[in-house]
């Protein structure tokens, strides 16, 4: 097997290799996109918290689905993974009402079809975690799709299935994050099948790039929420009057180093690992 394989295709942060026939090796650069757009400066160390956080939670949720990662490489940032077919659908859960949703909310009273209570305010809890899945743009936004049309992309047992594996690991991810002071607000996971024909868990899991987190002590329905995510970096770039279109502006050394405390406080917080012993070690994130 190649250590470094023929590579494949690059994401918005990922690069992907094959290794052989089975084997894929993803590499989480320190890139950082926002408003769909990748931007010039980089956030040190912050692919290696993305590549952390997926390993710590794979080899917890191995119970309720299988995952793809064979094995972390030494340096952090880079996991050997299973070739699988991935599915059309990213598959969001969604427990408070945020972002996209919120919008929809809004301006319907649902989210990809799911009726919700009237009345309800940014931010508030659901009464359920709902699966809201949407589509895998290649350009663009990706979009919300309601039960019909997840149906007729991935058919009748395979969709409820998705439904009910994304809603097993949000509850499951969202126990362990409230136990630490942190809400699970939503998250999104992409799925393959292998070659048995199971569905295994793919790309990342739980990570301030796939879901969002917020404090609990600082949680006040009513408004936006300070998150451990890229909100720093979104906050700047909004207050520049961007375009939000490529080029994205560079961004500012404290802006940098704001973003990637963050990543790294989520790290510590979700694993109760200090971060430099993720360096030395990437594999205490497995035990």
């Amino acid at each position: 097997m190649s250590e470094v394989g023929t590579h494949v295709a690059s994401g918005k942060v990922r690069e992907l290799y094959a290794l052989d026939d089975d084997t894929l090796l993803l590499t989480a650069s320190d890139r950082i996109s926002v408003f769909d757009v990748v931007l010039p400066t980089e956030i040190p160390d912050k692919g290696r918290v993305l590549t952390g956080i997926s390993g710590f939670w794979f080899a917890r949720t191995e119970s309720i689905v299988p995952n793809h990662l064979i094995r972390l490489r030494p340096d952090g940032r880079s996991t050997e993974c299973k070739r699988l077919e991935m599915l059309p659908l990213e598959c969001v859960v969604r427990g408070y009402l945020a972002g996209s949703g919120w919008k929809d909310y809004k301006a319907k009273g649902s989210i990809s079809g799911i009726e919700l209570p009237p009345g309800l305010v940014e931010s508030d809890r659901l009464p359920e975690p709902i699966f809201t899945p949407s589509t895998k743009a290649t350009e663009g936004h990706d979009e919300t799709v309601d039960h019909e049309r997840g149906v007729e992309l991935v058919g009748e047992e395979r969709y409820d299935e998705l439904e009910r594996i994304s809603l097993s690991l949000y509850r499951f991810a969202s126990a362990h994050a409230a136990q630490r002071g942190i809400i699970l607000v939503d998250t999104k996971f992409e799925f393959g099948v292998d070659a048995a024909g199971r569905i295994v868990l793919a790309d990342e899991a739980f990570t301030p790039d796939s879901s969002r987190f917020w404090p609990a002590d600082e949680y006040e329905p009513g408004g936006p929420q300070p998150s451990f995510d890229k909100q720093p970096v979104r906050d700047y770039t909004e207050a520049l009057g961007w375009d939000k279109t490529y080029p994205g502006p560079e961004l500012p050394e404290e802006v940098v180093a704001q973003t990637r405390a963050r990543y790294i406080e989520a790290f510590e917080r979700l694993t109760e690992l200090p971060f430099d012993s993720y360096l030395s070690d990437p594999e205490v994130v497995l035990k």
